[in-house]
């Protein structure tokens, strides 16, 4: 992902999460780590939260090679032990709907109970129905450097969710892998954010906070964990 990228994407959360200096950042799931680093490169205590052991390996490279501060945990995304420790909390790449509902459920509830009274969380979610659904392709084919990308896809209506097989062609070998997404509609979103103890969601399509609406490409959910 190109810096420039990965700093527009920072210059969103520092705003709609209204981070003041020094601030106390969660981030979950937080993959390599590259908005971990640029919130921390800007003075904020970040934590990252993440299952895989290899991106927090590649996270952790990234931090030291920028020379930051950051602290790493291995651990689920639900798997939240902090009550009211955090000012803010965020979710991107697009990591949320993976499992399944309950999962899902008590990602969000993991992530209120984590953050302080007041606290606002982002959640960058692709696969919203709004989003999604209108320009979905069941088959698409794409060159991406020496690798042809395949994907197959079907939507499951009766379980709401994306059901994918990717074919990975290499050098002759081939690799296939199964990929399912859950896919909320944004009200579902909002119903799921308010059980957890959020209130006021603002939903936008870009980073440029152009309103949310059917046929945008992109959600950024932004809400605040209620005062009480």
């Amino acid at each position: 992902m190109p810096e420039a990228v990965t700093e527009q994407e920072a210059d969103f959360l520092q705003q709609q999460l209204q981070l003041v200096q020094g601030a106390r950042v969660l981030d979950v799931p937080c993959g390599p780590g590259r908005h971990a680093c640029a919130l921390a490169a800007r003075g904020y205590q970040v934590t990252g939260v993440d299952l895989s052991a290899t991106c927090l390996s590649e996270a952790r490279a990234l931090a030291a090679k920028k020379g930051l501060s950051v602290a790493w945990e291995h651990r689920d995304m639900t798997d939240l032990p902090w009550k009211q420790t955090f000012d803010a909390a965020f979710a991107m790449g697009n990591s949320f709907g993976y499992v399944g509902d309950e999962h899902d459920a008590r990602f969000l509830g993991a992530v209120a109970a984590a953050l302080k009274p007041g606290g606002r969380f982002a959640l960058d979610y692709g696969a919203v129905a709004e989003a999604l659904l209108p320009s979905f392709q069941e088959r698409t084919r794409v060159p991406v450097g020496d690798t042809l990308f395949l994907r197959e896809g079907r939507y499951n209506h009766l379980e709401g969710r994306i059901e994918t097989e990717y074919t990975l062609i290499r050098a002759g070998q081939v690799e296939k892998k199964p990929w399912t997404q859950r896919v909320y509609t944004y009200l579902e979103l909002c119903r799921l954010l308010a059980a957890a103890g959020f209130t006021d969601p603002q939903g936008y399509a870009s980073l440029t906070l152009e309103p949310f609406k059917l046929g945008s490409r992109r959600l950024l959910l932004v809400a605040t964990k209620k005062a009480t």
